[in-house]
């Protein structure tokens, strides 16, 4: 059975039939064709499926997308559009903070919602908020240092 849902994706109001039964990362992805979300250990704990529901980090593996009826996500495609998030992936490339890229995608974005919600970061602090993404090949100093030069050069300083 299909529930229609209308929700704000990226920018842009859309309204869809979804099945009950699909979680969010596989309606991104199959349905939609929206493949930056990647689907890490399909149960929460490596956050690569990590996509933004009202601006907050959410595993997509753990949310239906029934769920998302109402709700404004955005996904690491919206990175062309926004150009915030693009100069934060700017940021991630000059501090060699990608290597394979399975995990960019989630580290982008729940980096920029914690930045946006925290302009001031202490390293400590920043390190904390990403400790629900798995990165198995940079390690996170580098992760660290492009996010906090990133929102040094936004600041101004």
């Amino acid at each position: 059975m299909k529930q229609t849902i209308t929700f704000e994706l990226n920018g842009e109001e859309l309204t869809a039939d979804v099945k009950a039964n699909w979680r969010l990362v596989d309606f991104l992805r199959d349905e939609l064709d929206l493949t930056g979300t990647k689907e890490g250990c399909g149960t929460g704990d490596c956050g690569a499926c990590t996509v933004l529901v009202d601006r907050r980090p959410v595993n997509s593996c753990l949310m239906l997308a029934v769920e998302a009826g109402g709700k404004e996500i955005i996904t690491i495609e919206y990175l062309e559009r926004n150009k915030e998030l693009k100069q934060l992936a700017e940021a991630f490339l000059s501090h060699g903070a990608v290597q394979c890229g399975y995990c960019t995608p989630a580290m982008l974005l729940t980096t920029w919602a914690y930045l946006m919600e925290n302009p001031d970061p202490e390293e400590d602090q920043l390190r904390k908020a990403l400790a629900g993404n798995v990165c198995r090949c940079t390690g996170y100093q580098r992760i660290i240092e492009a996010a906090l030069d990133y929102q040094n050069q936004k600041m101004g300083a």
